[in-house]
Protein backbone atom coordinates (compact mmCIF):
# COMPACT_ATOMS: atom_id res chain seq x y z
CA UNK A 1 0.00 0.00 0.00
CA UNK A 2 1.40 3.41 -0.75
CA UNK A 3 2.38 5.54 2.34
CA UNK A 4 0.12 8.29 1.43
CA UNK A 5 -2.98 6.13 0.64
CA UNK A 6 -5.61 5.54 3.83
CA UNK A 7 -6.22 1.93 5.22
CA UNK A 8 -9.59 0.72 3.43
CA UNK A 9 -12.69 1.53 5.43
CA UNK A 10 -15.75 -0.78 4.16
CA UNK A 11 -17.87 1.00 6.42
CA UNK A 12 -17.15 4.33 5.15
CA UNK A 13 -17.75 3.28 1.99
CA UNK A 14 -21.07 1.96 2.64
CA UNK A 15 -22.42 5.44 4.22
CA UNK A 16 -21.09 7.24 1.00
CA UNK A 17 -23.02 5.03 -1.45
CA UNK A 18 -25.99 5.70 0.65
CA UNK A 19 -25.63 9.40 0.76
CA UNK A 20 -25.36 9.23 -2.79
CA UNK A 21 -28.76 6.84 -3.34
CA UNK A 22 -30.10 9.19 -0.83
CA UNK A 23 -29.53 12.41 -2.52
CA UNK A 24 -30.35 10.77 -5.90
CA UNK A 25 -33.77 9.71 -4.95
CA UNK A 26 -33.96 13.34 -3.24
CA UNK A 27 -33.62 14.47 -6.88
CA UNK A 28 -36.37 12.76 -8.40
CA UNK A 29 -39.44 13.55 -5.60
CA UNK A 30 -41.87 15.92 -7.13
CA UNK A 31 -41.25 19.82 -5.81
CA UNK A 32 -43.93 19.25 -3.62
CA UNK A 33 -42.44 16.76 -1.38
CA UNK A 34 -39.16 18.71 -1.83
CA UNK A 35 -41.40 21.73 -0.43
CA UNK A 36 -43.24 19.70 2.17
CA UNK A 37 -39.81 18.97 3.80
CA UNK A 38 -38.90 22.48 4.20
CA UNK A 39 -39.81 24.98 6.92
CA UNK A 40 -42.06 27.48 5.29
CA UNK A 41 -41.91 30.54 5.79
CA UNK A 42 -38.08 30.26 5.96
CA UNK A 43 -37.46 33.89 4.46
CA UNK A 44 -39.30 37.10 3.96
CA UNK A 45 -42.26 36.96 1.69
CA UNK A 46 -43.89 39.53 -0.63
CA UNK A 47 -46.88 40.66 -1.20
CA UNK A 48 -47.48 42.89 -4.53
CA UNK A 49 -50.51 45.34 -4.14
CA UNK A 50 -51.59 46.78 -7.38
CA UNK A 51 -52.98 50.09 -6.00
CA UNK A 52 -50.25 53.04 -4.83
CA UNK A 53 -49.59 53.46 -0.56
CA UNK A 54 -52.45 55.08 1.25
CA UNK A 55 -55.23 53.30 -0.99
CA UNK A 56 -57.97 50.30 0.81
CA UNK A 57 -55.64 47.40 -0.91
CA UNK A 58 -52.70 48.87 0.43
CA UNK A 59 -53.73 49.73 3.98
CA UNK A 60 -55.41 46.08 3.91
CA UNK A 61 -51.83 44.90 2.92
CA UNK A 62 -49.67 46.13 5.59
CA UNK A 63 -52.09 45.73 8.21
CA UNK A 64 -52.02 42.08 7.21
CA UNK A 65 -48.61 42.16 6.54
CA UNK A 66 -47.83 43.68 9.61
CA UNK A 67 -49.20 40.52 11.83
CA UNK A 68 -48.08 37.94 9.89
CA UNK A 69 -44.55 38.91 10.06
CA UNK A 70 -45.62 39.23 13.88
CA UNK A 71 -46.81 35.43 13.61
CA UNK A 72 -43.77 34.61 12.22
CA UNK A 73 -41.02 35.51 14.36
CA UNK A 74 -40.63 38.91 13.03
CA UNK A 75 -39.27 37.43 9.66
CA UNK A 76 -40.34 40.15 7.74
CA UNK A 77 -43.73 40.64 5.12
CA UNK A 78 -42.95 42.96 2.51
CA UNK A 79 -45.68 44.83 0.72
CA UNK A 80 -44.57 45.62 -2.75
CA UNK A 81 -46.68 48.62 -4.42
CA UNK A 82 -47.00 47.93 -8.44
CA UNK A 83 -49.38 50.67 -9.15
CA UNK A 84 -50.89 50.81 -12.85
CA UNK A 85 -53.45 49.53 -15.39
CA UNK A 86 -56.16 49.28 -12.70
CA UNK A 87 -54.16 46.63 -11.01
CA UNK A 88 -53.16 44.16 -14.54
CA UNK A 89 -49.61 45.21 -13.82
CA UNK A 90 -49.19 43.71 -10.81
CA UNK A 91 -50.92 40.66 -11.29
CA UNK A 92 -49.29 40.30 -14.21
CA UNK A 93 -46.15 40.27 -12.46
CA UNK A 94 -47.80 37.68 -9.39
CA UNK A 95 -48.79 35.34 -11.96
CA UNK A 96 -45.30 34.44 -13.42
CA UNK A 97 -43.94 34.78 -10.01
CA UNK A 98 -42.39 31.26 -8.63
CA UNK A 99 -45.28 29.33 -7.41
CA UNK A 100 -43.12 28.46 -3.76
CA UNK A 101 -45.23 30.56 -1.62
CA UNK A 102 -42.91 33.67 -1.13
CA UNK A 103 -44.71 35.97 -3.71
CA UNK A 104 -48.57 36.52 -3.24
CA UNK A 105 -50.79 39.12 -3.98
CA UNK A 106 -53.50 40.97 -2.96
CA UNK A 107 -56.02 40.61 -5.21
CA UNK A 108 -59.35 42.63 -5.17
CA UNK A 109 -62.43 42.37 -7.31
CA UNK A 110 -61.40 44.55 -10.38
CA UNK A 111 -58.32 42.25 -11.35
CA UNK A 112 -59.68 39.13 -10.53
CA UNK A 113 -63.60 39.17 -11.01
CA UNK A 114 -64.11 42.11 -13.82
CA UNK A 115 -61.10 42.02 -15.94
CA UNK A 116 -61.71 38.90 -17.41
CA UNK A 117 -65.26 40.35 -19.40
CA UNK A 118 -63.86 43.94 -19.82
CA UNK A 119 -60.49 43.20 -21.47
CA UNK A 120 -60.47 41.03 -24.54
CA UNK A 121 -56.73 39.91 -23.53
CA UNK A 122 -55.15 39.76 -20.20
CA UNK A 123 -51.08 39.56 -19.19
CA UNK A 124 -53.00 36.21 -16.80
CA UNK A 125 -55.83 34.17 -16.36
CA UNK A 126 -57.74 34.69 -13.20
CA UNK A 127 -58.67 30.88 -12.80
CA UNK A 128 -55.14 29.21 -13.82
CA UNK A 129 -52.18 31.48 -12.96
CA UNK A 130 -53.64 31.98 -9.61
CA UNK A 131 -54.53 29.99 -6.47
CA UNK A 132 -57.45 31.49 -4.11
CA UNK A 133 -55.89 31.48 -0.14
CA UNK A 134 -58.63 33.49 1.49
CA UNK A 135 -60.68 36.76 1.12
CA UNK A 136 -59.71 39.46 3.71
CA UNK A 137 -61.79 41.95 3.68
CA UNK A 138 -64.94 43.36 2.16
CA UNK A 139 -65.93 46.96 1.46
CA UNK A 140 -68.62 48.91 1.26
CA UNK A 141 -68.63 51.87 -1.24
CA UNK A 142 -70.48 55.32 -0.15
CA UNK A 143 -71.94 56.83 -3.12
CA UNK A 144 -70.39 60.95 -2.16
CA UNK A 145 -71.01 64.55 -3.26
CA UNK A 146 -69.74 68.36 -2.46
CA UNK A 147 -71.84 69.61 -0.12
CA UNK A 148 -70.60 73.51 -2.00
CA UNK A 149 -71.53 72.10 -5.17
CA UNK A 150 -74.66 69.60 -4.74
CA UNK A 151 -77.77 70.54 -2.89
CA UNK A 152 -78.95 67.17 -2.12
CA UNK A 153 -78.10 65.30 0.96
CA UNK A 154 -80.06 61.88 0.40
CA UNK A 155 -80.02 59.54 -2.87
CA UNK A 156 -83.61 60.72 -3.99
CA UNK A 157 -82.75 64.58 -3.24
CA UNK A 158 -79.81 63.37 -5.61
CA UNK A 159 -81.75 61.81 -8.47
CA UNK A 160 -84.24 65.01 -8.76
CA UNK A 161 -81.42 67.41 -8.71
CA UNK A 162 -79.14 65.59 -11.58
CA UNK A 163 -82.44 65.14 -13.41
CA UNK A 164 -82.53 69.16 -13.79
CA UNK A 165 -78.82 69.49 -14.66
CA UNK A 166 -77.28 68.67 -17.98
CA UNK A 167 -75.97 65.49 -17.61
CA UNK A 168 -74.76 63.32 -14.68
CA UNK A 169 -70.84 62.98 -14.65
CA UNK A 170 -69.80 60.56 -12.02
CA UNK A 171 -65.66 60.01 -11.17
CA UNK A 172 -64.05 56.72 -11.06
CA UNK A 173 -60.85 55.47 -9.51
CA UNK A 174 -60.45 53.54 -13.06
CA UNK A 175 -61.83 52.45 -15.98
CA UNK A 176 -63.45 48.93 -15.23
CA UNK A 177 -62.87 49.19 -11.69
CA UNK A 178 -65.52 48.58 -9.15
CA UNK A 179 -66.20 52.12 -8.98
CA UNK A 180 -66.82 52.27 -12.80
CA UNK A 181 -69.47 49.61 -13.45
CA UNK A 182 -71.53 50.89 -9.79
CA UNK A 183 -71.83 53.90 -11.13
CA UNK A 184 -73.46 52.37 -14.24
CA UNK A 185 -75.77 49.94 -11.85
CA UNK A 186 -76.57 53.14 -10.08
CA UNK A 187 -77.85 54.85 -13.19
CA UNK A 188 -79.48 51.79 -14.13
CA UNK A 189 -81.26 51.58 -11.10
CA UNK A 190 -82.67 55.26 -10.62
CA UNK A 191 -83.04 55.51 -14.88
CA UNK A 192 -80.36 57.83 -15.79
CA UNK A 193 -77.56 57.50 -18.30
CA UNK A 194 -73.88 58.80 -16.20
CA UNK A 195 -71.22 60.15 -17.91
CA UNK A 196 -68.17 58.14 -16.54
CA UNK A 197 -64.95 60.62 -15.92
CA UNK A 198 -62.15 58.17 -15.29
CA UNK A 199 -58.94 59.18 -13.11
CA UNK A 200 -56.24 57.43 -11.86
CA UNK A 201 -56.94 56.76 -8.31
CA UNK A 202 -59.35 57.32 -5.99
CA UNK A 203 -57.50 60.37 -4.14
CA UNK A 204 -57.48 62.19 -8.02
CA UNK A 205 -61.23 61.27 -8.27
CA UNK A 206 -61.71 62.74 -5.11
CA UNK A 207 -60.33 66.03 -6.37
CA UNK A 208 -62.77 65.80 -9.19
CA UNK A 209 -65.36 66.24 -6.98
CA UNK A 210 -64.15 68.84 -4.57
CA UNK A 211 -62.97 71.16 -7.76
CA UNK A 212 -66.40 70.65 -9.30
CA UNK A 213 -65.82 68.65 -11.99
CA UNK A 214 -67.85 65.90 -11.32
CA UNK A 215 -71.18 65.74 -9.47
CA UNK A 216 -70.96 62.04 -7.82
CA UNK A 217 -68.39 59.27 -7.01
CA UNK A 218 -68.60 55.63 -5.51
CA UNK A 219 -65.57 55.50 -2.71
CA UNK A 220 -64.98 52.82 -0.77
CA UNK A 221 -66.16 53.50 2.73
CA UNK A 222 -63.11 53.45 4.63
CA UNK A 223 -60.98 56.26 2.32
CA UNK A 224 -64.53 58.37 2.25
CA UNK A 225 -65.37 58.04 6.19
CA UNK A 226 -62.90 61.07 7.38
CA UNK A 227 -63.83 63.24 4.79
CA UNK A 228 -67.56 62.52 5.33
CA UNK A 229 -66.74 62.87 9.41
CA UNK A 230 -65.43 66.31 8.67
CA UNK A 231 -67.74 67.73 6.78
CA UNK A 232 -65.64 67.95 3.92
CA UNK A 233 -67.97 65.94 1.79
CA UNK A 234 -71.43 64.03 2.06
CA UNK A 235 -72.37 60.84 2.06
CA UNK A 236 -75.70 60.29 0.31
CA UNK A 237 -76.05 55.75 0.91
CA UNK A 238 -73.87 53.29 0.99
CA UNK A 239 -73.85 50.19 -0.93
CA UNK A 240 -73.81 47.08 1.01
CA UNK A 241 -76.76 45.20 2.19
CA UNK A 242 -76.14 46.85 5.96
CA UNK A 243 -74.93 50.00 6.97
CA UNK A 244 -71.30 50.34 7.66
CA UNK A 245 -70.07 50.11 11.08
CA UNK A 246 -67.82 53.28 10.32
CA UNK A 247 -70.65 55.46 8.88
CA UNK A 248 -73.45 53.91 10.93
CA UNK A 249 -75.95 56.90 10.32
CA UNK A 250 -75.48 57.00 6.74
CA UNK A 251 -78.44 54.99 5.35
CA UNK A 252 -77.84 52.35 2.55
CA UNK A 253 -79.30 52.94 -0.73
CA UNK A 254 -81.35 50.27 -0.49
CA UNK A 255 -83.04 51.58 2.59
CA UNK A 256 -84.09 54.61 0.53
CA UNK A 257 -85.82 52.96 -2.05
CA UNK A 258 -83.44 51.12 -4.48
CA UNK A 259 -83.64 47.71 -3.57
CA UNK A 260 -81.63 46.23 -6.33
CA UNK A 261 -78.83 48.72 -5.82
CA UNK A 262 -76.14 46.50 -3.77
CA UNK A 263 -72.83 45.80 -4.73
CA UNK A 264 -69.62 45.65 -3.18
CA UNK A 265 -66.05 45.13 -3.49
CA UNK A 266 -63.66 42.68 -1.64
CA UNK A 267 -59.39 42.29 -0.94
CA UNK A 268 -58.30 38.63 -0.50
CA UNK A 269 -54.73 36.98 -0.79
CA UNK A 270 -54.09 34.45 -4.30
CA UNK A 271 -50.87 32.65 -5.02
CA UNK A 272 -49.58 32.22 -8.19
CA UNK A 273 -51.02 28.83 -9.54
CA UNK A 274 -49.36 25.23 -8.80
CA UNK A 275 -47.95 26.86 -5.20
CA UNK A 276 -48.30 23.18 -3.51
CA UNK A 277 -51.65 22.64 -1.63
CA UNK A 278 -49.52 22.46 2.31
CA UNK A 279 -48.21 25.82 2.05
CA UNK A 280 -51.45 27.28 0.35
CA UNK A 281 -53.05 25.57 3.59
CA UNK A 282 -50.74 26.56 6.21
CA UNK A 283 -51.10 30.55 4.50
CA UNK A 284 -55.04 30.03 5.17
CA UNK A 285 -54.66 29.08 8.21
CA UNK A 286 -51.92 32.06 9.46
CA UNK A 287 -54.23 34.69 7.43
CA UNK A 288 -57.23 33.67 9.33
CA UNK A 289 -55.68 33.89 12.32
CA UNK A 290 -53.91 37.11 11.67
CA UNK A 291 -57.25 39.24 10.66
CA UNK A 292 -59.36 37.80 13.05
CA UNK A 293 -56.60 38.89 16.13
CA UNK A 294 -58.80 41.33 18.26
CA UNK A 295 -55.84 43.96 17.45
CA UNK A 296 -55.80 43.82 13.81
CA UNK A 297 -59.72 43.42 13.52
CA UNK A 298 -59.92 46.66 15.00
CA UNK A 299 -58.05 48.52 12.92
CA UNK A 300 -59.45 47.01 9.59
CA UNK A 301 -62.97 47.57 11.00
CA UNK A 302 -61.51 51.38 12.00
CA UNK A 303 -60.52 51.83 8.81
CA UNK A 304 -63.94 50.93 7.10
CA UNK A 305 -63.71 47.10 6.15
CA UNK A 306 -65.80 44.06 6.91
CA UNK A 307 -63.71 41.24 8.50
CA UNK A 308 -63.97 38.25 6.31
CA UNK A 309 -61.22 35.42 6.32
CA UNK A 310 -62.83 32.78 4.72
CA UNK A 311 -61.58 29.54 3.77
CA UNK A 312 -60.19 28.67 0.54
CA UNK A 313 -62.79 26.73 -0.95
CA UNK A 314 -65.11 29.88 0.46
CA UNK A 315 -63.01 32.15 -1.51
CA UNK A 316 -62.97 30.51 -4.90
CA UNK A 317 -66.97 30.61 -4.56
CA UNK A 318 -66.99 34.41 -4.44
CA UNK A 319 -64.41 35.00 -7.05
CA UNK A 320 -66.12 32.92 -9.43
CA UNK A 321 -70.30 34.14 -7.96
CA UNK A 322 -69.01 37.68 -9.17
CA UNK A 323 -67.31 36.73 -12.18
CA UNK A 324 -70.84 36.24 -13.25
CA UNK A 325 -72.33 39.31 -11.58
CA UNK A 326 -69.81 41.78 -12.92
CA UNK A 327 -69.86 40.20 -16.05
CA UNK A 328 -73.25 41.09 -16.31
CA UNK A 329 -72.79 44.67 -15.39
CA UNK A 330 -69.93 44.95 -18.24
CA UNK A 331 -72.29 43.79 -20.91
CA UNK A 332 -75.08 45.76 -19.99
CA UNK A 333 -72.43 48.67 -20.79
CA UNK A 334 -70.91 47.35 -23.64
CA UNK A 335 -67.44 48.43 -22.53
CA UNK A 336 -64.26 46.96 -23.44
CA UNK A 337 -60.54 48.45 -22.26
CA UNK A 338 -59.02 47.18 -25.54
Amino acid sequence: MHPSQPPSNPHRRALVTLGLVSGLAAGMLPATALQAQTTYPGRPVRIIVGFPAGTGPDIVARLLAQKLSENWGNLGVIVDNKPGAGGLIAAGEAARAVPDGYTLMLGETGQLSIAPSSYSKLPYDPQKDFVPVSQVVSADFVLLVNPQKVPARNVKDFVDWTRQQKGLFMATFGAGTPGHFGAYMFGDAVQLKPEPVHYKSTGDALGGLFSGDVQGVFATVGLAAANVKAGKLVALGTTGATRSNALPDVPTIKEQGYPNLEFTSWFGIVAPGRTPPDIVSRLNADIVRAVQSPETRARLEEAGFRVTGTGQQEFARIIAADTVTWGKAVAATGFKAD
